[in-house]
């Protein structure tokens, strides 16, 4: 083995690293901060929509059975109940791409060039 031949495959190794990590595009911070304010938004009107799905159906029950404030209160628990429940469930989706987004950043980082 001659010296140039290890300072070569070094240049070249230093080479596709810097390739590697040019390809990657990084969203800019204020990309990601306004996505996460969108997911956040998002979930505040869910809940803020069952809360008045719910309000709604117990006042137009009460105004037709005449049970004043029982149902109202009712379907207002029940309106929260299921915002929550939908909050919960749109947190799962967005942990579950957050996850899959991250290991497919490990498996790149793995194997260098995505191969």
């Amino acid at each position: 083995m001659s010296e140039s031949d290890p300072k070569q495959w070094l240049k070249e190794l230093e080479a596709r690293i810097a390739a590697a990590k040019g390809a990657k595009e990084d969203k800019p911070h204020q990309e990601e901060h306004y996505s996460q304010a969108q997911q956040a938004w998002r979930m505040v009107i869910e809940m803020v929509s069952g809360l008045g799905i719910g309000f709604g159906i117990g006042y137009g029950l009460d105004t037709v059975f005449g049970t004043d404030p029982w149902l109202m209160v009712l379907f207002t628990l029940l309106g929260f109940a299921a915002g929550v429940n939908v909050m919960i469930r749109t947190a799962k989706e967005l942990q579950i791409k957050q996850l899959a987004d991250l290991a497919g950043e490990n498996e790149r980082d793995r194997h260098g060039d995505g191969s």
